[in-house]
């Protein structure tokens, strides 16, 4: 075995540890859900045959060709018996692509599958596309629908102004994908999401309309909207369903994650808090709950953020973000939460349906007061003297 042959076998070796690596539940947690130790998808996950040239007359320093930033803000689905993520993949370009990654249980042996998403363009190209929300509606097509990103050309001087639009596209199989128009609307759109059941016969949409590509403006927080043809998506008109407020977790801009999971006793929402700090932008999740007749009733309103970046999941490529728009909920009960912290990486945490309907119907609201919080904690202390 000559000397390359013995660096490319070490490299293989190391990479196998790495993926097939064990998953272990984090202790003492919040009773709400449990995390888990180790990331389960980083840049190194990434498979070798994506990064190096092992052809040693061509690379004969066995240095990476292509390499890998993160691995972040994945759609979900369960298909079979395997848990399946659309992976947002970015590179050292810094510029994004979908790939599939597929574990065995949910929570460890993630593998990427052989190649990257092909992903069709729109009529107009963008320059980069991300942050998938997966849907299997009940017309037989699973969706996918992302953030294209595109150069805002009314400010031709300014390399940093950008549009944004959401896209469409849809798949039988995660293979091959077709893709439809981009969605029409009077506003710029990101973390637009797809209902997995018709309304009233049309498509529902949850939107986030904004002003701009970053600042929401006179945008009012997570809209919803109907559309008579997917293949052509229009909104026409749309209403917000979950407002922005002032001094809350959504002061800046809120957006759904996933599509809603249905429950018995309603919808259960996961969803994205940003708000201003003295160190820059605060992305937390959170969860709210509406109506099975009417999903833009909100019914359930727990106060304050479900899950924050903790610990390493602090550090990344953008700090202090927590970000998801991927779940699976299987037939048992168990929901596996997929959230990427700091922009880098790709985490697990685990609950049942029954304890998030809890935390939704039993937590306290926001009073939206220093005054209201305190009076809220003292009533649970009360009780809890009354059941000493």
């Amino acid at each position: 075995m000559t000397e390359f042959e013995k660096k490319v076998a070490a490299l293989r070796q190391h990479h196998e540890e790495l993926l097939s690596r064990k998953n272990e539940p984090v202790e003492w947690g919040n009773g709400i859900y449990e995390k888990y130790k180790y990331p389960i998808l980083t840049a190194e996950h990434v498979p070798l045959e994506w990064k190096y040239d092992f052809n040693e007359q061509d690379n004969p320093f066995l240095m990476q060709r292509i390499m890998a930033n993160a691995a972040l803000n994945s759609g979900a689905i369960k298909w079979g018996d395997k848990y399946v993520l659309v992976v947002r993949v970015e590179g050292a370009d810094r510029k994004s692509f979908f790939a599939v990654a597929e574990s065995p249980n949910g929570i460890d042996n993630f593998r990427f599958w052989d190649e990257p998403v092909t992903m069709p363009d729109d009529v107009i190209p963008a320059t980069n596309i991300y942050d998938m929300r997966i849907t299997r509606h009940e017309d037989g097509w699973i969706y996918g629908v992302f953030c294209a990103e595109r150069h805002d050309d009314s400010q031709p001087g300014n390399l940093s102004a950008a549009t944004a639009t959401a896209a469409i596209a849809r798949t039988k199989d995660l293979k091959t994908w077709y893709r439809l128009p981009d969605l029409k609307t009077k506003s710029q759109q990101r973390n637009v999401v797809l209902h997995p059941e018709f309304v009233d016969g049309k498509y529902a949409f949850y939107t986030r309309p904004q002003d701009g590509f970053i600042d929401t403006g006179s945008g009012g927080g997570i809209g919803w909207a109907l559309v008579d043809d997917i293949t052509h998506a229009e909104i026409k008109e749309e209403k917000i369903i979950y407002e922005r407020k002032y001094h809350t977790i959504t002061e800046v801009k809120n957006g759904e994650g996933p599509h809603p999971i249905k429950t018995p006793k309603g919808w259960l929402h996961l969803a994205h808090g940003v708000r201003a700090t003295a160190d820059g932008l605060r992305y937390v999740l959170y969860m709210y709950m509406t109506a099975l007749d009417d999903p833009t009733r909100v019914i359930a309103r727990p106060g304050g953020f479900f899950l924050v970046p903790e610990g390493d999941e602090y550090l990344g490529d953008v700090m202090n973000v927590a970000f998801a728009n991927g779940w699976i909920a299987d037939e048992d009960g168990r929901v596996f939460i997929y959230y990427a912290s700091a922009d880098t990486r790709m985490h697990v945490a685990t609950s049942t349906v029954d304890r998030l309907v809890d935390y939704c119907m039993n937590t306290p609201e926001d009073g939206y007061t220093t005054a209201a919080s305190v009076e809220t904690i003292k009533r649970l202390i009360a009780k809890n003297k009354n059941n000493v």
